[in-house]
């Protein structure tokens, strides 16, 4: 069991479900620089992809950190967002049953919302409902073969891609609400660092994860990078895929 969702043994399904580490090319160097530097030559990085079990492991890194303080006022703001603590949780499940949506149908557009909030719920309610969705999305993946596509507006993710998103989901806004909420939250560093490599190829890749997938998703400076601003975005198709550049936001996203 993890934070009351429970774990099934690693299961290999369509090549998904494993720990192996994976070599692919990436242009330019991913040393600290300035962003959008790249370097002369094109090099291989290794990584260890993401697994639809690591959508649970997120969960329960949500869960263990902000079960604690179920008692506190939710109704402050999360983090640097305009949304509070409660509707910031309320919205996680609403990108992961979206995701887990796109990709059981193969969407080429994107799909009606199937959930937009649920006000009347708690916030023990809802970390309830993150690890729900957050297991649904983990099944819709495994059951994925690997040709499956489905629509996100940053591309047509594959089912890595996918996981992916849903952990950047729940970690990242995790980390807004335990700001909020005055609590501290760090992921499990192996967490951290698969969802980086895989959403932000051009993130650094020397210093700590954790902090390099903040800086990724806006929510902090680096020593020598400046916090980014609203239009960050990831890469969610396949990495062989990646061009080389730097993706930026260029629409508005659909959750406001």
């Amino acid at each position: 069991m993890i934070a009351g969702v429970r774990v099934s043994p690693p299961r290999r399904r369509h090549g998904l479900v494993t720990g192996e580490a994976t070599t692919i090319r990436t242009k330019g160097d991913h040393r600290p620089c300035a962003v959008g530097h790249r370097g002369g030559d094109d090099m291989a990085f290794e990584r260890r992809p993401l697994t639809p079990e690591h959508l649970l492991l997120a969960a329960g890194a949500c869960r263990a950190a902000l079960a604690p303080a179920l008692d506190a006022d939710w109704t402050v703001a999360a983090g640097g967002l305009d949304w509070s603590c409660r509707r910031t949780l309320d919205h996680v499940p609403d990108a992961l049953v979206l995701y887990a949506a796109h990709l059981a149908t193969r969407a080429t557009t994107r799909l009606t919302l199937l959930r937009n909030g649920d006000p009347e719920r708690s916030p023990a309610e809802l970390l309830s409902v993150v690890e729900t969705s957050a297991a649904v999305l983990a099944e819709v993946a495994l059951a994925a073969p690997p040709e499956a596509r489905g629509y996100h507006g940053a591309g047509m993710a594959d089912a890595e891609g996918f996981v992916a998103m849903g952990c950047e989901e729940i970690l990242i806004h995790a980390d807004d609400i335990a700001q909020g909420l005055g609590v501290g939250f760090r992921p499990p560093k192996e967490l951290a660092e698969r969802v980086l490599h895989r959403l932000f190829p051009w993130a650094p890749t020397d210093i700590d994860p954790w902090a390099a997938l903040r800086w990724a998703s806006g929510r902090q400076a680096l020593p020598d990078r400046p916090r980014l601003g609203p239009n960050w975005y990831w890469h969610c198709a396949p990495l062989a895929e990646w061009d080389g550049t730097v993706r930026r936001r260029t629409a508005a996203p659909a959750w406001t």
